[in-house]
């Protein structure tokens, strides 16, 4: 590696290349960096709560951090909101865009699409977007050289427990070593995601924060509401033994009422009453809980999706249905932009600088973005118009524009059942784009009226006059009125080829590829017929013409 510039990392810290194939953030067991988590959850009050997030806002933020994890395990409805946001974004398409035009830049930015296409990334970015609970998330990069170029081996989520912020600004991350001391990120060593719920200090700005108070008063509630069902869901059973009864009678009587089902169960003399006072509406308090406990849930659903209705079955009302669907996609683009500038900054700059070395004209980006789906109908209503009124539209563009292939020449050809068109078989990639059929039904009509109406007026003018005329245009009538069917068929065809051309070029391959199946059988056995008769029609005119002159 002589001769390669000093690199360093976004804090200015250099890069030691020996170092990067290391792993420096595993789990030791016993160790500081220990894979087993505490339970700061259990017997959770207000007050160990706010004990737990000062200290965090102090700089010790193990048990902060392992609350975070804890609710996500215990509270179905805060894991099933968050990681729809996660996978929302994990699984969307990547794309990787070169830093300019040249041959050079292409070669870079290829070389990250090729490693991008895996299929450990999306777990490696749902574990990246852990970020949106706590704050930040710490990702290892595992580099790999042995083949003599540098690539990424494998992306290591770490656990944030074994991360601090400095403590002279709470913002810039330290990881503890071994023996348990606070030291700078290796340089190119590490993914640093932040993707900030609110702004501040990093530690501060993750969702959990506001998720923890409400999983602490559902907790509460939850822990009320199975006492009351306890209580009030089950009937009571009292056993009633007379004056005189033994103890052991008693005991008897006490084991027979309380195995009955459950724990409601007593003994008493006959003589005495024992009085419950009920809510007197059993149902209507049991409602009281539920409220609250879903109350709850849509607080959390708005923090983390931004809306409600399309986790809480919330129909109707302002905003509801699209306005909120529209929100959880504001916030999926959000989180995919914010991603995809860490991964530009922490993952193809550095890999491009230790494959090719710093770069003047900039490094490829990586973006991460749901495709933008477009209206078609509402472009094919609008576009239709136009074509209609000799607007040029390339047909290329247009099947671009849905996604379809153009078919290659000689490919058969989908057209309106019924209707008359161009022949199977398509030029310069399938330029025939029958965009009316409206075209093929007046092409039809033209046909089927020149079949039938057009050569009987043609007898029946022929035969209204009554002056003499020479053979020959008697023989042209006849002529022309024969050969204007399969004429009218022919051109019925080209008329229609001429009204989906966008351009006389694009006409003439339409033409030329359909020639093949133009039906001219016809045409040809009127124009051998009509050479025939127009001899014939010579040499009676000149036979007349000898009479006349002798």
């Amino acid at each position: 590696m002589a001769g390669k510039p000093t690199l360093v990392d976004q804090w200015g810290r250099p890069v030691r290349r020996a170092e990067l194939k290391q792993e420096v953030a595993a789990a030791t067991v016993g160790g500081v960096r220990s894979p087993i988590s505490g339970y700061p959850a259990d017997g959770l009050t207000p007050v160990g709560l706010a004990n737990i997030l000062r200290a965090a806002d102090q700089g010790d933020a193990v048990q902060y951090m392992e609350l975070a994890e804890l609710i996500e395990e215990r509270d179905p409805h805060y894991l099933g909101v968050l990681g729809t946001r996660r996978r929302s974004v994990s699984q969307l398409d990547i794309t990787v865009e070169p830093a300019d035009d040249s041959a050079e830049a292409e070669r870079h930015a290829a070389m990250i699409r090729r490693w991008l296409d895996r299929d450990e990334l999306q777990l490696e970015l749902f574990d990246m977007l852990d970020a949106i609970s706590k704050g930040f998330s710490f990702t290892e990069i595992l580099w790999d050289s042995s083949m003599g170029q540098w690539q990424p081996g494998r992306l290591e989520y770490r656990d944030p427990r074994w991360f601090r912020f400095a403590r002279h600004d709470l913002r810039t991350p330290m990881m503890l070593d071994e023996y348990g001391a606070e030291v700078p990120l290796p340089a190119f060593k590490f993914i640093y995601a932040r993707l900030s719920a609110k702004s501040g200090l990093p530690i501060r700005s993750g969702l959990s924060r506001t998720a923890m108070w409400a999983y602490l008063f559902k907790k509460y509630t939850e822990r009320d509401w199975a006492i009351f069902s306890q209580t009030y869901g089950q009937p009571l059973r009292v056993g009633k033994w007379g004056q005189g009864a033994s103890e052991a009678d008693k005991d008897t009587l006490f084991r027979a009422v309380a195995n009955i089902a459950g724990d409601c169960a007593a003994i008493i003399p006959q003589s005495m009453e024992i009085d419950f006072v009920e809510p007197g509406n059993l149902s209507a308090t049991g409602q009281l809980y539920l409220d609250r406990c879903n109350y709850l849930d849509k607080q959390v659903s708005k923090a983390v999706l931004g809306q409600t209705s399309t986790t809480d079955a919330e129909v109707g009302g302002l905003g509801s249905g699209k306005e909120h669907r529209e929100v959880q996609e504001d916030i999926e683009r959000a989180d995919a932009k914010t991603l995809s500038a860490i991964l530009t900054a922490q993952l193809a700059v550095p890999w491009v600088q230790l494959e090719y070395g710093p770069q003047l004209r900039g490094y490829p980006r990586i973006k991460i973005a749901r495709p933008e789906a477009e209206d078609l109908q509402a472009f094919t209503e609008a576009l239709t118009p136009w074509v209609d009124r000799g607007l040029r539209v390339g047909a290329q563009s247009v099947l671009d524009k849905f996604g379809v292939e153009a078919p290659a020449k000689g490919a058969e050809i989908l057209r309106p059942e019924g209707k008359s068109g161009v022949g199977a078989g398509g030029a310069g990639g399938g330029e025939v784009f029958e965009h009316r059929s409206a075209i093929f039904e007046r092409a039809g009509a033209r046909q089927g009226a020149s079949a039938t109406d057009e050569p009987r007026m043609a007898r029946n003018a022929s035969e209204a006059r009554s002056e003499p005329r020479p053979a020959s245009e008697r023989v042209a009538d006849s002529l022309g009125a024969a050969a204007r069917d399969p004429m009218e068929a022919m051109l019925g065809q080209i008329e229609a080829m001429l009204a989906a051309a966008g351009s006389l070029e694009e006409f003439r391959e339409m033409l030329l590829a359909a020639y093949p199946d133009l039906d001219a059988g016809p045409l040809y056995g009127r124009l051998r017929d009509a050479l025939t008769m127009a001899a014939a029609a010579g040499a009676i005119e000149v036979a007349e013409e000898d009479r006349g002159d002798g």
